[in-house]
């Protein structure tokens, strides 16, 4: 989980590649009207969201092990998509806002404009109980950072 430019994408299939789990990536399961508010430049609001998180919590209750993307940036969101999963590490990934402004200008995501990251990080809770991976290093140090967690 994170705000936009951390590398959730990026890490997570890279993690769910070494584990050989399926990777579930969190943006595919949101709605047009969700995608197309963001590609407007519009923050998403809580109701944008419950759809989403609720499509994502069936997509993972199914699954025996997977990673899942998503932004989760609050405690709320978190509780909604993981309600009824009993086993889950949650991973929070962070950077300082330069780092991410700079990510975000050097890609072009298919719908999230670099304009949103400040609404992002307004509306971020970070977790009180997650894996903290910063991610000014490299993805694949990140991603061995988060296996490393998993195989314990």
């Amino acid at each position: 989980m994170g705000v936009s430019g951390v590398g959730k994408t990026t890490i997570g299939e890279l993690v769910a590649k070494e584990l050989g789990w399926r990777f579930i990536e969190g943006d595919d399961f949101h709605p047009r009207a969700n995608v197309a508010k963001m590609a407007a430049g519009t923050a998403l609001e809580d109701a944008d969201r419950w759809p989403w998180l609720d499509a994502l919590n069936q997509a993972l209750r199914k699954e025996n092990d997977a990673v899942v993307t998503c932004s989760a940036l609050k405690e709320s969101y978190r509780k909604r998509l993981l309600d009824g999963i009993d086993e889950f590490l949650l991973v929070y990934l962070y950077g300082s806002r330069e780092l991410l402004a700079s990510r975000l200008a050097k890609r072009k995501h298919r719908y999230m404009p670099a304009s949103l990251l400040d609404s992002q990080l307004a509306t971020l809770e970070p977790p009180a109980h997650a894996l903290r991976v910063d991610v000014a290093a490299d993805a694949a140090h990140s991603a061995a950072a988060i296996v490393a967690a998993v195989r314990g």
